[in-house]
């Protein structure tokens, strides 16, 4: 008898688990200026081609997007396999409800269309140029006590204007010191910082476990900026 899941009459295939990444990225007005957003949307661009071609028989990228910005916080990209993602760019315009958007991922984590139940770890990849304009702090906790809790997080400041309390955001967002906020006040660098991503999800897909997150190198995690 055949198994519908096999290309054998006895042995099954098995199937790579989803290894979701999603990035929250601040599409407020100020990420307009200074070239920030077009920066972020070819930065990802980069991502998507880098590890589309990556093969594994264990896990298999997922790439989601949440934006945030006047309309609030909504799904630019929902998740889809890295190999057929077509990247539509974000645009720039309004305020930064990052509380409405940890808001929306907590939401997001408990529903299996967004986070199959197989799912590995996601990682969680925070984008923002300055502080939320709407509270945050209860609902980065309720976020914190869903997957999220246990997902590789990182977190990048773009840009020069932002300030002491926009890095205390981030920070708590990550809330492990071996993978600090990292800093592109060049917004350029922003470009290096994902290619740190990219290296990072890449050695999750290859290895044989891709949910020991004690195996990354903490100093590619930093995207070679600081």
């Amino acid at each position: 008898m055949y198994d519908t899941d096999t290309d054998s009459p006895f042995f099954g295939v098995q199937r790579p688990r989803p290894l979701p990444v999603v990035v929250l990225a601040d599409a407020s007005g100020s990420m307009g200026q200074d070239n920030k957003i077009e920066t972020l949307n070819a930065a990802i661009e980069t991502m998507v081609r880098t590890l589309a071609v990556e093969e594994s028989s264990t896990a298999e990228v997922t790439l989601a997007v949440i934006a945030f910005s006047h309309t609030g916080a909504g799904v630019h990209l929902a998740p889809t396999p890295i190999s057929e993602v077509k990247w539509g760019k974000l645009g720039a315009d309004g305020r930064t409800p990052m509380g409405e958007a940890f808001a929306l991922l907590a939401e997001l984590l408990g529903d299996e269309k967004f986070l199959p139940r197989d799912a590995y770890l996601p990682t969680l990849v925070l984008v923002s140029d300055g502080k939320p304009t709407d509270p945050w702090e209860q609902q980065l906790r309720q976020l914190l006590d869903t997957k999220a809790g246990q997902a590789l997080r990182l977190a990048v400041s773009i840009g020069s204007d932002a300030d002491a309390e926009s890095q205390r955001v981030l920070a708590a967002f990550v809330a492990n010191p071996a993978y600090p906020v990292v800093r592109a006040e060049e917004v350029e660098k922003l470009s290096v910082f994902f290619r740190g991503v990219t290296r990072t999800i890449s050695t999750r897909v290859r290895s044989t476990r891709p949910d020991d997150l004690s195996a990354l190198d903490v100093e590619d995690l930093r995207g070679l900026v600081d």
